[in-house]
């Protein structure tokens, strides 16, 4: 059996990252579907079933920039909460602002009063309290 379990899936993609988050997710989302809406039930199902077809699948170039894009949204995201909790971390000691110039995100210590902020990347100042 084994044996030709190898055979079969010789040539095909096989599970990823994104596979496997697509099979978390249809599993989330049949579960929750079964008690709140029938709508994520069916959702919860497409998504497995386009979970197999991507493991089955024999375009390997196709499902590897699949997975390449969903890595890369998985790493935004996962960099933008790391941000702020490290935000939230510093919260008692620093203050963020946006410079109104350029955007540019700034960290100033708190408890110093009024200061002028002078924004390194476009050399703006401001005002404000920290």
């Amino acid at each position: 059996m084994k044996g030709w379990f190898q055979r079969f899936m010789a040539g095909r993609y096989g599970f990823d990252q994104f596979g496997g988050f697509l099979c978390i997710l249809s599993l989330i989302l049949i579960v929750i579907g079964a008690w709140v809406s029938p709508v994520l039930y069916w959702l919860g199902l497409a998504a497995i079933v386009y979970s197999y077809f991507r493991i089955l699948s024999r375009n390997t170039r196709k499902r590897y920039s699949e997975n390449l894009k969903y890595l890369s949204y998985q790493n935004r995201v996962t960099t933008w909460f790391g941000k702020q909790q490290v935000r939230f971390k510093q919260r008692k000691d620093y203050h963020y602002y946006r410079c109104p110039q350029c955007g540019q995100q700034l960290r100033v210590p708190r408890g110093r009063g009024k200061i002028s902020i002078t924004c390194p990347k476009c050399g703006r100042q401001f005002i404000k309290k920290s």
